[in-house]
């Protein structure tokens, strides 16, 4: 079901144009439901997109993560028709989510309208939204609704989670990742413009406000943690933090420390629930 932004009218309707008070998004494209916010602030650079596209596929983080949430949803939600992916950044998760599922009807919101350009050349045929996900218009409308690494750049989370929960049918849920444990914060958080790093209490607790039931929570990056620990100490306070250091190596390493994160996998398909690692999987529910 839509929900108008502008009189919170619910609405079923082949267009956007809500049958209440008349308003439309703006149409540039995709539809446009935070116009005033797709380009950013100050602080923002255009161009980081395009740097993350360069790097995402030829980053066995990247390629986890991309690996373990396509586990995720095939285990929690094997039923699922339709995906909501709420921040999709540059597209590189749904495209692989794509390939893993192409019989799910997968949509993209993206608030930056250099991320939505990036994503639409991967996605060509996916529809695509920019949005505020502090304001979506949907109600009960998917299956499952995702944000992988959004909740941390958004100052309003509990907000954006009761909207994750609002645009999910009763009985589907959500998929959440963010960072994992605030005494990690480095030099990373501080260019990627992250407001905190989550603990695995606060994410449950913050889930369980937003009226979801938590059904499983992990720790990733677990195996490779005392390599992270490492990696954080050294550019903590490093002023001129290259990103593509971090992300982008030798080909031999980038391969090694994919197959440890492939381990780590295969012992969370198994039943591990880690509880110690750079970054958290949250798996709720949106209670019948």
């Amino acid at each position: 079901m839509k929900v108008c932004l502008a009189c919170a009218h619910r609405f079923a309707s082949a267009t956007w144009t809500c049958p209440s008070c008349g308003w439309a998004p703006e149409l540039d494209g995709e539809p446009r439901f935070a116009p005033d916010l797709a380009f950013g602030d100050p602080g923002f650079v255009e161009e980081s997109f395009e740097l993350l596209a360069s790097i995402e596929q030829s980053s066995f983080w990247f390629r986890s993560r991309n690996d373990l949430i396509a586990w995720a949803l095939g285990k929690y939600f094997p039923e699922a028709e339709s995906l909501l992916e709420v921040g999709c950044g540059t597209g590189f998760v749904l495209a692989g989510l794509q390939r893993h599922f192409p019989e799910i009807e997968l949509v993209g919101a993206e608030l930056f309208a250099s991320g939505l350009a990036v994503a639409r050349r991967r996605l060509p045929d996916t529809t695509l939204y920019q949005m505020d996900a502090r304001r979506i218009p949907f109600e009960q409308e998917f299956d499952v609704v995702c944000a992988f690494d959004v909740l941390e750049h958004v100052h309003e989370d509990e907000e954006v989670l009761q909207q994750l929960c609002q645009a999910a049918k009763q009985g589907g849920g959500v998929l959440i990742t963010v960072p994992q444990h605030p005494r990690l914060w480095s030099a990373v958080d501080d260019f990627s413009r992250h407001r905190r790093r989550y603990t695995r209490r606060e994410l449950a607790r913050k889930l369980e406000d937003a009226g979801l039931a938590v059904t499983r929570t992990t720790s990733f990056v677990t195996l490779l943690l005392p390599a992270l620990v490492a990696s954080r100490v050294l550019h903590r306070g490093d002023d001129d933090f290259d990103p593509e250091t971090e992300y982008r190596m030798p080909a031999r390493i980038d391969a090694t420390l994919e197959r440890v994160m492939t381990l780590e996998r295969r012992l969370i398909e198994r039943g591990a629930s880690f509880r110690i690692g750079g970054s958290l999987l949250a798996v709720a529910t949106r209670p019948e």
